[in-house]
């Protein structure tokens, strides 16, 4: 998603710091740019509009023509003007601290990831502490409940299902069944329905009535298009719902929707799905979503995403591999932690360039590499692991031999090892100074080809540009 906003958007900043300084017309040719990139992702042509003519009106200031670096104040101000638009701040769940149960329920068209939304949502509220219910109120899409039983189970959360019975009728004795059950929350799974299906749509009013939630959640795919407009406007009027779970966001469509709706509707986007597994529902950040849109990357998600599986032993581990480097145990633990967050795809697309980086080399994200990683470093004596740069010619053989591969293979992992202490200092440098322009990010994702897991299962991908094109003409000699 955004692959090709991204780059568009890129390319045109990439011009404007070829320029000492910018005029006028630089500007409009900029603006003109990202006007047709946004139009191009599908975003509401009325929010292109504004989007830019409020872009274009803080460009033309003479603080950021007359300033010493004009093309990094115009990235900022987009960069502003996107989490503006998206958003802002992040939006949380609201919950009533006074009303047990507390009552979510979930509104949008047929085959939004209604269901699968529900559930992930449990997930999530679990992972908090929280005790929740599914209540099963699609009688309408056969098998709806028997699916979401299914995934309920799959979780450890319970389902209410009142088979037989009107959906309102339901979604009010799941709040009872929760109740009785100690359950302080129920997730309300409703049927899926169109906005100019006025029964349906009466419908959503009337179990909203019942129910009395505490939060009405839309849930939009995002792979929809402009048209998202039309569709969250109508569920607006009618179930004046609460915030937006922006579902398959992993998905290959323009995203010019996700762009839409907070500006449309005045709705803020709460959580955002990037997968098919439970864990994969995320609490929105416009500005982590601004900075990725722009190639910047979303370090404080993989910062996240590390956090919520630290503890005090993993915390002094990361402290001590920050001061003192990497050892193998250490890139051992990165490969398992990696796993745990989601994959190696997940993180790379959460650095500076990853999405662009996973779009050229989808075979960066190759799974299978950590495996062969994993091998090789537990063929290893501690001793080596400890002290990589110990390992010597022989010893490369012993490695290769007791894990299976080949020494090009291993001498590929010690490279990676020596590269990944190498990026840590640069990206903790960069992070400290807060200053990344995109021609350090490229730099940094042409190292990364060399130092991430999984990217050195063929020696000839773990070196840098330069060894790359001198083995290249050694080989046509």
């Amino acid at each position: 998603m955004f692959n090709s906003l991204s780059d568009r958007l890129q390319g045109t900043f990439d011009k404007l710091r070829g320029k000492g300084r910018l005029t006028e017309d630089d500007i409009n040719v900029a603006m003109r740019e990202i006007r047709l990139a946004l139009l191009e992702a599908d975003v509401n042509f009325k929010v292109v509009k504004r989007f830019v003519a409020s872009c274009k009106e803080r460009c033309m200031t003479s603080e950021v023509l007359d300033s010493l670096t004009p093309s990094q104040n115009v990235v900022r101000i987009v960069l502003e003007e996107l989490t503006e638009l998206l958003g802002g701040t992040e939006s949380k769940l609201t919950m009533a601290q006074n009303r047990t149960p507390n009552v979510i329920m979930l509104v949008g068209l047929q085959g939004s990831g209604k269901t699968t939304a529900c559930v992930k949502l449990a997930y999530l509220l679990r992972k908090q502490g929280r005790n929740p219910l599914l209540a099963a109120c699609d009688v309408y899409r056969p098998a709806a409940a028997d699916q979401l039983e299914t995934l309920g189970k799959e979780i450890g959360v319970p389902v209410f299902r009142g088979d037989g019975q009107h959906p309102v009728q339901i979604a009010k004795d799941s709040v009872q069944e929760a109740v009785d059950k100690l359950c302080d929350v129920v997730i309300v799974d409703t049927a899926g329905r169109l906005q100019i299906d006025e029964f349906m749509m009466q419908e959503a009013v009337d179990i909203k009535s019942a129910v009395r939630p505490d939060q009405v959640l839309m849930v939009v795919d995002a792979m929809t298009g402009q048209d998202i407009v039309n569709v969250v406007t109508e569920f607006a009027e009618r179930t004046d719902f609460d915030g937006v779970i922006m579902s398959k966001l992993d998905g290959d469509a323009r995203g010019g929707g996700a762009l839409s709706v907070r500006e449309v509707t005045g709705k803020p986007i709460k959580f955002v799905s990037m997968g098919e597994k439970p864990s994969s529902l995320e609490v929105f950040h416009p500005d982590r979503m601004a900075r990725r849109i722009l190639g910047m990357g979303d370090m404080y998600g993989i910062i996240d995403a590390a956090q919520e599986m630290a503890d005090e032993e993993q915390a002094r581990k990361a402290e001590k591999m920050l001061m003192q480097g990497l050892t193998m145990d250490d890139m051992l633990d990165q490969l398992q932690s990696i796993r745990k967050m989601g994959g190696l795809g997940k993180i790379i697309s959460m650095l500076p360039g990853g999405d662009k980086l996973l779009g050229e080399t989808p075979e960066a994200a190759d799974e299978k590499q950590l495996v062969r990683i994993e091998a090789m470093i537990r063929s290893m004596t501690q001793e080596e692991r400890d002290k990589p740069k110990i390992i010597n010619g022989m010893r490369r053989q012993r490695i290769a031999r007791g894990s299976g591969h080949t020494v090009q293979e291993v001498n590929a992992l010690i490279k990676q090892w020596d590269e990944m202490n190498k990026m840590m200092g640069k990206m903790r440098s960069m992070m400290n100074s807060g200053n990344m322009n995109p021609k350090q990010m490229k730099r940094m994702m042409n190292q990364m080809a060399g130092g991430l897991p999984g990217q050195g299962g063929q020696p000839q991908m773990a070196g840098n540009r330069a060894q790359r094109r001198a083995a290249a003409r050694k080989k046509n000699r």
